[in-house]
């Protein structure tokens, strides 16, 4: 036998009574003191494999009915969004209308000069996430979206309150609504440009959350268009100019709004979208579309002035658009959906965002409408 280093539930007291047996009978018949049986029930030791599997068969019972690990409060039941993963695979956790949902903390989390600090370990046995960061998760408000400058408004939202954290992570307009409804997430970033007397932005959040109550609150206009490298060589202009041209394209993936705009654009050019080399080769993130063009392994790619500069490259503009964010009317109460709020109404916001290449912030905090 050896001594407990965690905390075991040891029910070998009430079986035993319930067989009528004593200490000592049992002790006898599976070949140990009393004293054991006596450590045993008042958890001073826990048997090892053999010992356990000769007492369970002499009660007729199984080995986990007479001990069992009590479960950690840090160790919670758990939904992973995202993919699979494999045991202790680090993972952000948040608390999402009473359930804990966790995403994989991939590639799309690294910084340049680090990890992560991950709020918990996954494990894919037990569906179940060993919290590393403990209350802070009921404290979180988890926003998806693909406008870089959340980051911004996550920060300042942690400035004005050391209570909450916003906490954002990549996604496309629609991922994120979808991710919204699903409730696997509180708050969705998205940037569907206009069309005549119609709120893009409104239409697509109807449509994505039916039968839900949500408000819809500008945060920044920015310029989207094409990422070319520094002094636009090939002098691309528009979309037209990346077709029949021999000129390497990569693309944001279907859901995505930049790549919503584009297609529209082509369409009303009447251009195909096979006529353009490496349309069909998608990219996940506006960063990483610009790193191709930068390291020379694309001519142009989609993204936002901001993200350009911010490689070094030109920039072809092509529309000028509002994110908004998308926050289910529920979720309005949250400690940190308020703190949000608050921090969207600061002139400090709204300098520091038109301060972005490309950016505007007289719209920002904003209310453009109720999705009911």
């Amino acid at each position: 036998m050896k001594t407990v280093k965690e905390p075991v539930i040891c029910n070998l007291k009430s079986v035993r009574q319930a067989k009528g047996l004593s200490q000592s009978e049992l002790a006898s018949r599976v070949g140990v003191k009393r004293q054991a049986v006596y450590d045993m029930e008042t958890g001073r030791y826990v048997p090892n494999t053999t010992l356990a599997l000769l007492i369970a068969k002499e009660l007729g019972c199984k080995v986990e009915t007479l001990f069992a690990l009590e479960e950690s409060e840090d160790v919670k039941p758990v939904t992973l969004v995202e993919g699979t993963a494999a045991a202790n695979t680090r993972v952000s956790v948040a608390s999402v209308r009473d359930r804990l949902v966790a995403y994989p903390l991939d590639g799309k989390w690294l910084l340049n000069d680090g990890f992560q600090a991950a709020d918990g370990l996954f494990s894919p046995d037990t569906g179940s996430v060993q919290l590393l960061q403990g209350g802070r998760i009921d404290r979180k408000t988890l926003l998806l979206g693909c406008d870089p400058a959340f980051a911004i408004l996550a920060a300042r939202a942690s400035l004005r309150s050391a209570d909450v954290t916003v906490q954002c992570r990549f996604a496309s307009s629609r991922l994120a609504l979808e991710r919204v409804a699903e409730g696997c997430a509180h708050i969705a970033g998205t940037h569907l440009h206009n069309l005549p007397s119609v709120e893009s932005n409104m239409t697509f959040a109807r449509k994505m959350l039916p039968g839900a109550r949500a408000t819809v609150i500008a945060f920044s206009f920015f310029e989207e268009g094409l990422m070319v490298a520094r002094g636009n060589p090939l002098q691309i202009h528009s979309v037209a100019d990346l077709a029949g041209k021999g000129i390497r394209f990569v693309n944001r993936e279907p859901g995505a709004a930049l790549r919503t705009l584009l297609d529209e654009r082509l369409a009303q050019a009447g251009i195909p979208e096979d006529s353009i080399e490496g349309y069909d080769k998608l990219l996940p993130s506006h960063n990483l579309c610009a790193q191709m063009v930068a390291f020379h392994m694309a001519d142009a790619a989609p993204g936002l002035r901001a993200v350009a500069a911010a490689h070094g490259l030109d920039f072809v503009p092509i529309e000028a658009v509002r994110c908004d964010l998308v926050i289910p009317s529920d979720f309005l109460a949250l400690p940190g959906v308020q703190v949000l709020l608050d921090v969207l109404q600061t002139r400090s916001l709204r300098d520091e965002l038109s301060a972005l290449p490309g950016y505007e912030s007289s719209c920002t905090g904003k209310v453009i409408g109720e999705v009911l």
